[in-house]
């Protein structure tokens, strides 16, 4: 027979024995991390087993309009700085957490074998063979902005506007172009470098000369400040597992992480 002493022995021990409850860690990323985001997550739950993340995918310019007005994210991963910045001083967001964790590129990308990206942006105009060309929104989406002074750069902004397909985040654009609705995309180098499109298709390198580079902040929101875990993941970036991951996946880095 049992006795009380015994019982709640019993029962500690089981207490003790149950998995500790991991606590959620809700992130909202930039689409270009797609194809990473995950390995990042995974690699940042083996320093900290106590944290489930739980990752939403989609244009910066959403998600910052979301978080201003109360959405839980605790963690931004933006595709831009400006966002993190326009957040911090609105007071949705801790200025002293913004960190550049990464330097996106921009690629010309086609399926279509009559468009050479190796032309560069005047594959665009040439011979008049492409009639449907997809970028991000260049409202709401850096990559679709950084796209848009790109094409002004070279003076084709204004020959192209009737071709626009516009995505509503990088990964919307690379899909227009995979499936079709688009013969050539301004992508993320990090869509095609590091994801199941490696390999298909032709891309060539944007330069960057003229444009200011698409530097790409994390921060932690008013919704994390509370959850410890934030802060942590924003520190995991910076260090050299996050670094190499990003690399690894067709991303440059910025000094201030190097």
């Amino acid at each position: 027979m049992f006795s009380m002493k015994k019982l709640l022995f019993v029962l500690l021990a089981g207490m003790l024995a149950l998995p500790a409850l991991a606590r959620p860690l809700l992130v909202a990323a930039a689409s270009d991390l797609g194809y990473c985001i995950d390995e990042l997550v995974a690699a940042y739950r083996k320093t900290a087993p106590d944290v489930e993340p739980k990752v939403s995918l989609g244009a910066s310019g959403n998600f910052f309009a979301q978080i201003s007005n109360g959405a839980p994210f605790e963690v931004f991963l933006s595709a831009d700085m400006d966002y993190p910045r326009q957040l911090s001083k609105a007071g949705a967001a801790d200025a002293g957490t913004l960190f550049p964790y990464a330097i996106g590129r921009l690629a010309l990308w086609s399926l279509d074998p009559q468009v050479d990206p190796a032309r560069g942006l005047a594959a665009l105009v040439a011979d008049g063979g492409v009639k449907r060309f997809a970028i991000a929104n260049p409202v709401t989406a850096p990559y679709g902005r950084a796209a848009k002074a790109a094409l002004e750069r070279d003076g084709l902004w204004s020959k192209v506007q009737a071709k626009l397909v516009i995505g509503e985040n990088i990964a919307q654009t690379a899909q227009f172009v995979q499936t079709g609705n688009a013969q050539a995309g301004i992508v993320s180098y990090a869509t095609l470098y590091g994801s199941k499109l490696k390999g298909i298709g032709r891309h060539a390198l944007l330069p960057m000369n003229g444009l200011p580079p698409i530097e790409q902040g994390a921060i932690v929101t008013r919704a994390g400040a509370a959850n410890p875990h934030a802060a942590g993941f924003i520190r995991f970036l910076g260090s050299p597992e996050a670094r190499a991951i990003l690399v690894r996946h067709g991303f440059s880095l910025p000094d201030a992480a190097e």
